[in-house]
């Protein structure tokens, strides 16, 4: 059942989720995403949108609590997923984007994030977008105007002219280009701190060609090691993390060498790029559901036939070497790039990680425990333990049994704040 938000209701779901008010929830087990073990009939205390307490149903319940019981139903912490795209929608490839004024697109990313927060995604990070869109669906959701997840938001993606991260849709005639290229490493000193100065609390950066723009090969590097060490270290010492898009093998290795903290994408890693992962303990994010979604419904969105046919070069690839870099020890979270494919949509990926190696609980803890680490917010959100936000998702069935049961959760509460319940 959909959720209906009343502007009161809104106005709860702040992006702390600190509540002047105590809420008791109960449900048929709890999973400790640490240990892998259910704890059976707990009860959370959730005190000013904080967890305050776990324990077991029957323990005693602070007078004036709200109740939420969940029988018969599975908990989990909020799921995080560290790439998504809010302003865009799958459905617009190619060149439809271009039928919509600017602003639509922000309109866009309002829906998706109710719809991301509803299916039990409570924490995302964007990782690119034009106008600064992202920083402003933060403060909305942050201010109580619009429904969604924590938002860790990046602005615009820095590339190179001609990458990946610029306009490559348009003639010469039109000088259509990114704000924010870049061609030297102090170009990209500079836009880190536009980023930042615009409200931007994390960087993304092409590293590498892509599948979805026009004119690029996925394969081939685009920035180059100086330049992503220059982003890395600006980035690093204003105490934000930085992403990478990264497909092709030199880029990948270039940007782990750089210092960067989570490669995406990472189609087609070798084995030195593995290696050197492990080593430096680089998050990798495999974005491995997507491309069954573009190849079923690109053409019918607009998908240009060269792009469809980078997807569906490197597709299989990415998900070998998914289970290759997972059997290596690599350090995994849990990235989709939904806004390729429908928002809402995200825990699909679940299963497909499964399918290529992982176990449930590996697939979890990389939107859990791993991903609130990457994103630096590991005493906040990721675990459902005292401290932490009350941000919880329900299932009915064991995900850890059957990972698919995230894709229809019964249950979403953000920060103490029931979002969702069936």
């Amino acid at each position: 059942m959909r959720a209906i938000w009343g502007a009161a209701l809104a106005a709860t779901l702040l992006a702390g989720g600190a509540q002047a008010k105590t809420v008791a929830v109960t449900a048929e087990r709890l999973l400790d995403v640490k240990t892998g073990k259910y704890l059976e009939k707990p009860l959370l205390v959730i005190e000013d949108g904080r967890i305050a307490k776990v324990g077991k149903a029957g323990d005693a319940i602070p007078a004036g609590a709200e109740r939420v019981d969940l029988a018969g139903v599975t908990l989990l912490p909020g799921l995080i997923d560290m790439h998504v795209h809010l302003t865009s929608a799958g459905k617009y490839g190619g060149y439809r984007p271009y039928e919509f004024t600017d602003s639509f697109w922000t309109a866009v990313g309002v829906a998706n994030a109710e719809t991301t927060l509803e299916a039990g995604f409570t924490t995302i990070r964007n990782v690119g977008t034009a106008f600064y869109a992202d920083v402003g669906l933060r403060e909305a959701v942050d201010e109580g105007w619009i429904v969604g997840p924590r938002i860790m938001a990046s602005g615009y993606a820095l590339g190179a002219t001609g990458g990946h991260c610029d306009e490559t849709f348009f003639p010469p005639s039109m000088e259509e280009k990114s704000p924010a290229l870049v061609d030297s490493p102090e170009e990209g000193r500079k836009q880190v701190r536009t980023q930042r100065k615009y409200g931007a609390r994390a960087i993304k950066i092409c590293a590498t060609g892509g599948v979805f723009s026009r004119g690029t090969e996925p394969g081939a590097q685009q920035l180059t090691l100086e330049e992503m060490k220059a982003i890395a270290d600006e980035a690093h010492m204003a105490g934000m993390k930085v992403a990478a898009h990264a497909h092709g093998a030199p880029g990948i290795k270039d940007a782990i060498r750089a210092g960067v903290d989570t490669i995406e994408h990472v189609s087609l890693i070798d084995d030195e790029g593995i290696k050197l992962a492990v080593q430096k303990g680089t998050w990798l994010g495999f974005d491995i559901y997507n491309t069954d979604f573009t190849q079923a419904e690109g053409k019918k969105n607009g998908e240009l036939e060269d792009n469809l046919r980078k997807d569906r070069e490197i597709g299989g690839i990415q998900r070998e070497n998914y289970r290759k870099a997972l059997k290596a020890g690599a350090r995994m979270v849990f990235a989709t790039d939904a806004g390729v494919y429908p928002h809402g949509l995200n825990a699909k990926q679940f299963a497909v990680m499964v399918r290529f190696g992982a176990t449930p609980l590996q697939a979890i803890q990389s939107a859990t425990l791993n991903a609130a680490e990457a994103l630096g917010w590991e005493k906040d959100v990721g675990q459902a333990a005292p401290g932490f936000y009350g941000d919880l998702v329900g299932v009915a069935g064991d995900p850890l049994a059957d990972v698919t049961a995230l894709e229809k959760p019964v249950f979403v509460m953000k920060g103490g704040e029931v979002v969702r319940r069936n």
